[in-house]
């Protein structure tokens, strides 16, 4: 043992050698707390705020956490520090965690919650009501919010806005609870928007997974896409007068969706607009506008206008008891400018099972249309690549369509899709794939249509929370 070693072990045994600064917790009462506490703070420290009404409380959060010791501001009870009149809270730093707070009617018209910074995280908090232009809005890089509650927006713009930049952003959006919106009327009332026009050409790749969207009727785009290379996977739209919507943009995912519209008027399927966008392992059932509509695009359109929809893949899909059209060809074609049919459009082992006499497809398809492996309840007009047959789907047990064992939608996909690894359920696909979003399978399922339980704050739910992924 050498000199070094010899004191260290020394000062050991005494007790007087230096470790890292414990944590520290801060109790605030106010935004001027939060803000007068921010020179103090340090890696792993923790704001907890007293319960009760907050009232006109402009909450401005920094600081500067690790990935292993974030700071974070919380509520000391969740659900209990109620933000009401001219309150907001904006978070700005990094490695930051808010965490148990409630929006409840506050009148600001900015934000209601402002994510910037770097890897910060909001959860299991609610904004509810209020006058808000966005009751949260994505700036900065890797910000997360997950087990939160939004809902009850009423005037103009978006429940959620991510703004998209100059490069990727990486959010990420999940496990949340969108509750409903009533109908606004006219334009502006998405639930969730990723882009702006103007910004339609960026790569936000943002993910958006395992959320619900419940009665969502704000208008016809639930959710509108309007950046670059943007995940959906594993979204549940529940009674929503709407449809997930494709608006701008190219080469998005959306892949095992559940849409479960119960026959309400003004339910849908997907939009697609654009270019390079792949739509997979979704499950449609009872919606009234039809389940795809691959939209009719300008010569030279501007970044507000429709662009031509090219290189799409729509496949692995089940769309059921809807009266159809299971698939538009060229939604809008002849409406002011809109001349160009989709083209080079893949569609490929999908379920179609339209309810009655519904339509199967409407409109005149592009060139280079690829058609394989579907399989229809009803004769289209043109029945290439599509066998009319009776799919024979049994309701299970979870209540979904799915093919019963001696369907013929089992075993008979045709073609190889590489970017094809799991079914709706989450199950790994097996070497002889199923037609439609349901594959048979021995893996566990990991996937299946999101309830209210399983997303949004657990304090709603009148439960102790527990820790979150």
């Amino acid at each position: 043992m050498n000199l070094l070693q010899t004191i260290l072990l020394g000062l050991l045994e005494l007790g007087l050698v230096l470790s890292p600064a414990a944590a520290v917790d801060h109790q605030v009462s106010s935004a001027a707390d939060i803000t007068r506490a921010t020179d103090k703070l340090k890696p792993g420290d923790t704001l907890v705020m007293v319960d009760g009404t907050w009232t006109s409380q402009a909450i401005i959060f920094q600081g500067r956490g690790t990935a292993k010791q974030p700071i974070t501001l919380r509520a000391a009870t969740p659900g209990k520090v109620i933000l009401v009149g001219e309150s907001s809270v904006t978070i700005d730093g990094e490695h930051l965690v808010v965490s148990g707070l409630w929006l409840n009617g506050a009148q600001s018209t900015g934000d209601g919650v402002k994510m910037a910074g770097t890897n910060c995280r909001l959860t299991e908090s609610a904004v509810v009501g209020g006058r808000h232009k966005f009751q949260v809005h994505f700036f900065g890089l890797s910000n997360r919010m997950d087990h939160c509650y939004l809902a009850e927006k009423t005037n103009d713009s978006p429940t959620l806005q991510v703004e998209a930049g100059s490069r990727p952003n990486y959010h990420r959006i999940d496990h949340n609870h969108f509750g409903p919106r009533p109908p606004l009327g006219r334009n502006g009332g998405e639930t969730m928007r990723v882009g702006y026009s103007w910004q339609s050409m960026s790569n936000s790749c943002t993910t958006v997974e395992h959320n619900l969207f419940d009665r969502c009727d704000g208008e016809l785009e639930i959710i509108s896409n309007k950046s670059c290379e943007n995940i959906y996977r594993y979204n549940t739209f529940l009674d929503c007068a709407g449809m997930f919507t494709l608006r701008h943009g190219n080469r998005c995912l959306v892949e095992g969706n559940f849409f479960l519209g119960h026959h309400k008027r003004g339910s849908g399927g997907i939009r697609v607009i654009g270019e390079d966008h792949t739509v997979i392992n979704n499950y449609i059932e009872g919606v009234e506008n039809g389940g795809f509509w691959l939209t009719a695009g300008m010569v030279n359109p501007a970044l507000v206008e429709y662009f031509q929809v090219t290189n799409c893949v729509i496949a692995f899909n089940t769309f059921v008891d809807s009266p159809g059209p299971a698939l538009q060809l060229d939604a809008g074609y002849r409406a002011p400018r809109r001349i160009l049919r989709p083209v080079n459009v893949t569609i490929a082992n999908n379920i179609f099972a339209v309810r009655g006499e519904g339509k199967l497809f409407t409109g005149t398809e592009g060139e280079g249309f690829k058609w394989l492996g579907n399989v229809a309840s009803v004769a289209p007009a043109n029945a290439k690549g599509v066998r009319v047959l009776d799919p024979k789907l049994e309701r299970a047990k979870d209540g979904l369509w799915r093919p019963a064992t001696d369907s013929p939608a089992r075993g008979t996909a045709v073609g190889t899709f590489p970017q094809i690894k799991n079914d709706m359920d989450g199950q790994l696909t097996p070497g002889k794939s199923d037609v439609g979003s349901d594959q048979i399978a021995e893996t566990p399922i990991t996937s299946r249509p999101v309830t209210g339980a399983d997303v949004g704050p657990a304090w709603r739910q009148n439960a102790k929370p527990s820790a979150r992924p």
